[in-house]
Order: C-alpha cells, then structure tokens, then sequence
C-alpha cells in the first residue's frame, strides 16, 4: 500500500480531483487553509451534487492555535407537525418536502471564511462557477451514480429535468447553480437566508407539500462550539457535540481504552464492533437537538458509564446490538492546511444522494433530507417537533499529540462515519500505521436497522468466519465499497503534512 503523499507547506485532500484542485490553486495563490477547504467545499456542490451542495448543511473543527467547532444545521419548519405527519405515513419519509430542514451550508461558507479567511467569496468560488457554468465531463464512477439515483428521483421533475441525461462522458452544465453561486458573491448570505433564494426555496417546499416557509430561513441561526474531547491511548480525539454523532465515536474509543486492542485478526475486529455497536445503540437512544436530550453528552464519555459499557463487551461472543433507524448518507468530507499551522477538517451535505428530490429550478439548488433523520415515534427522542435540530450523522475529527494537533480526519457515509473514525483510530494510534495505509485498509459497518456486520471480501475469509461463530451476521461487500466511507486525512509530521484520500473516492490528495 503507498504512504501518505508529503508536502512541506500544506495542502488539501477531497473525494474529487477537481475539488482537491481547486483547493490547490487558492494555497498556491497566497490562500490559508479556510479558503481552500470553502475553495473545495464550492467545487464539490457543482461537481458532486449527489454528495454536498448549495442545499445541504456543513459542519466543522478548525484550529488556529485552539480547537474549534461550527456547526452549520438548520432547523425542522416551525409548523411541522408529528400528528400530521402520523396520520399520512407510518415512518418518516426519506424524500420528498417533508424530510426538508432550512440548509446550513451557504451560511456555513460566510461564517468560516469571516472568521477565518482572507479571501472573498467571490474569489474562492471561481472555480466553482466555472464548472456550473462551463461544464464537467461526468467521469464513469460519477456516472453510475447518476444513473443509480435515476429511480430514486423519478417522481421529481424538476430534479429529472436537471440531471436525467447525465451520463458518464457527456458534459454537465448547472447554469442556474452559477446563477447562485454569481447571487452569493454578490449580496452574501442575506440573498440566501432573507432573499430570493429563499423565496424560491419556499415556494418549491410548498408545492411539494411541505411546510416550509420564508420565515424559517430568515430565522436561521448556526453557532460555534467547543469540541467533545474524550482520551485514546495517549491520544486526545475532539468530536463536534450533539446534534452530530461525535459523542459516539467518542464512546467507543473510551470503551476501547480500556484494554489492549488485540492484534490483527476476528479477536480485534470482534472488539471493535462490540465496542462501535453499545455506542451506536446509546446514539441511538441519547443523541439528538441538545435540548432534547435526556442526558447530558458528557455523561456519555463520562468514566461511570463507559465502565458499564465495558462490562457488557464480551470478547468472545457478541452481545452488543443497535437497532435503530438507519442512515447511509452519502456527503463529503474534505481536510486542508497551511504554512501558518491552520488547519480544518470539514465535512458538507445534502444527507442521502442528491437529498430529498426537491430541485429549486431558478436557482439549481437541490434541498437535503436531513429531517428524515426525524422519528414518527412520538416516545423517539429524535421525534419530529417544530423547530428542531434532526441528529446528524455529519463528524468532522482532529487528534491532538501533548495539546498540539496532530491529525484531521473525517469520512462520509451516515452511520459508518463513527464507526470509520473508531477504525482509523485503531490503525493509526495503535499500530502506528501511516494515514494512508489506515485509510486504505478493509473495513465493516453495522447496519444498526438489521444489525447486520458489512464487511470488505479483503478480509481473510477465516476472520469473517470466526466472527459468524461469534454470532456476527456477516456480509461480505465488494473490496474498496463506497458504503465504507470516502476518508480523508493530513497529519502533522517534523518536515510538513502527510496527506492521504481514499481509494472508493475520485479523490485527490495534494499540496505545496
């Protein structure tokens, strides 16, 4: 397996090449690393549209000489209504207006790049309206995913008439996603949030059935936030808080802390799923709107409970289960770093695919599903109510050697991403594996809806063997399976940053 690319002043890794590029050009032009990761974030909304865009939510954890959190999610619409909802459908739809919460990624772009940035949003979006507005060839991997999300939208006309004679080879132009991105640079988030954009996004909910409306936008807020930190080896790994999932990557490397990981083989990969499945069982009935939530998420990592926790892990048998709603997600995770030490792992998305199939055709914005992560279980304490935070799947990681930050890391995938960041963890902090060789290792998931273990044909046949006879239900996948996640890292070393990408990505890791 190749090592982690090296570069002396910093550099960016993505799932797409043009992305990453794009990324590149604003360092090598005299750009930080906030700027190429927005530079790459913009990028990916044109070229990955099934994976992040201009209607999806973005989260991140920045360091400038302390860690920081942002996180960029909006909220269900005021008059969302459980018994309503109930009364139409016995689970909370995937698609369609209703799984519709106000996008938190255009405002995302602006807070981070205020605070941090020093270049305009018009000038790191150029590269972004040069693919909307001139094209991109669809690559053959892209192309099957538009081919794939052909059924998944065949009731959505307007996203059809944007993306229904996309095809591997041909050229894909989104001249009303320029349209926006031209609108951004010129009136900022205002045009977004209180503007015609907003009005555009209203009217489309609303004749899809939804309830969302103008004043929903106008009330979005985002906030920053100090990341969850929780002990690893001699590792300190900072998560973002609830609503996101962090607390259970988290949890589940405590729980691992515990004991010596055992060496390759079914006795590891046995713990580590135990360990990952209590903590996304505990996801599963904790996590949510921090307001909701019954328990405070420090309780979570707390020693007391990570104890009870570990007495549950049996090392031979498994007896952990997660049963639960599941998330695939699809989303982009991106990291970049600079000369000057900053660095931002960040991660943006629609939810699952394109998101809920509603296309704002003036604009070329196609709106997340992000509330489908909603419960019609009333006693859920993710159950749909007006104006609240759905739980999110999205992880953006750093790792800190000694107080000073050591690695970012991240990966898409919706309910893999802890799961992935647990296994990275493993790699990298217990056998010392370079960022590349972790990322490029096999990897399970488990699919906390049936409880079955996902994992890669590259493990030995006898390890997956021994876990079935562990109890395991276990699946061989295709080797290098995108439903893994597509990580990314940079580490931190005494000459520069290593940089590493995925291989189930058409990604690119790249640096100056």
């Amino acid at each position: 397996m190749a090592e982690a690319k090296r570069f002396p002043c910093g550099g960016v890794a993505t799932p797409h090449y043009l992305a990453s590029s794009a990324g590149l050009a604003v360092l090598a032009d005299g750009g930080n690393a906030i700027d190429a990761a927005v530079a790459a974030n913009l990028t990916l909304g044109v070229v990955t549209p099934y994976f992040c865009g201009y209607g999806g939510d973005l989260f991140a954890v920045v360091w400038d000489g302390q860690r920081h959190g942002y996180l960029g999610s909006g909220r269900s619409a005021a008059a969302a209504s459980l018994d309503a909802l109930q009364s139409e459908f016995d689970l909370m739809p995937i698609y369609g207006s209703h799984s519709v919460t106000v996008p938190g990624g255009p405002a995302g772009w602006f807070a981070l790049l205020e605070r941090w940035g020093t270049r305009s949003f018009g000038d790191v979006a150029a590269a972004a309206l040069r693919y909307a507005r001139d094209g991109f060839e669809i690559t053959r991997p892209a192309g099957e995913i538009f081919d794939g999300c052909r059924h998944l939208y065949a009731e959505f006309p307007d996203w059809l008439a944007a993306y229904g004679e996309a095809t591997a080879g041909s050229v894909l132009r989104q001249p009303a996603m320029a349209r926006t991105i031209e609108r951004l640079a010129a009136d900022g988030p205002e045009a977004y949030y209180r503007g015609p954009i907003a009005e555009a996004i209203a009217v489309a909910v609303q004749a899809a059935g939804g309830v969302l409306t103008t004043a929903d936008l106008a009330a979005y807020t985002d906030r920053f936030a100090d990341p969850l930190r929780a002990p690893y080896r001699d590792v300190e790994i900072a998560e973002l808080p609830p609503q996101t999932q962090g607390v259970t990557a988290l949890e589940a490397l405590r729980i691992l802390d515990g004991q010596p990981l055992p060496a390759e083989g079914a006795d590891r990969q046995h713990v580590l799923v135990e360990a990952t499945t209590l903590a996304l069982a505990d996801r599963e009935q904790y996590v949510s709107d921090p307001d909701a939530m019954p328990v405070p998420p420090a309780d979570l990592i707390g020693d007391e409970w990570v104890k009870q926790r570990r007495e549950i892990l049996d090392p031979r048998r498994a007896a952990a289960t997660a049963r639960g709603a599941g998330r695939q997600g699809g989303t982009a995770y991106l990291c970049a770093a600079d000369a000057d030490g900053l660095l931002v792992s960040l991660i943006q998305s629609n939810f699952l695919a394109f998101g809920s199939g509603v296309h704002v055709p003036e604009w070329g914005i196609n709106l997340n599903n992000r509330g489908s992560s909603f419960s019609l279980d009333a006693t859920s304490v993710n159950a749909l109510a007006p104006s609240k935070l759905p739980m999110h799947t999205l992880i953006p990681a750093m790792a800190l050697r000694g107080g000073e930050p050591w690695l970012v890391f991240g990966s898409m995938g919706g309910d893999a991403q802890a799961q992935v960041h647990v296994q990275l963890m493993a790699h990298v902090i217990d056998d010392g594996a370079d960022p590349q060789v972790a990322i490029d290792a096999p990897r399970w998931r488990v699919e906390p809806a049936s409880g079955q273990l996902l994992a890669e044909r590259r493990f030995p046949p006898e390890v997956l063997d021994d876990l079935r006879a562990r109890g395991h239900t276990v699946q061989a996948v295709r080797s290098f399976d995108s439903g893994m996640g597509h990580a990314h890292a940079i580490m931190r070393t005494p000459g520069g940053y290593a940089i590493a990408t995925d291989p189930r990505a058409e990604g690119a890791a790249l640096g100056v």
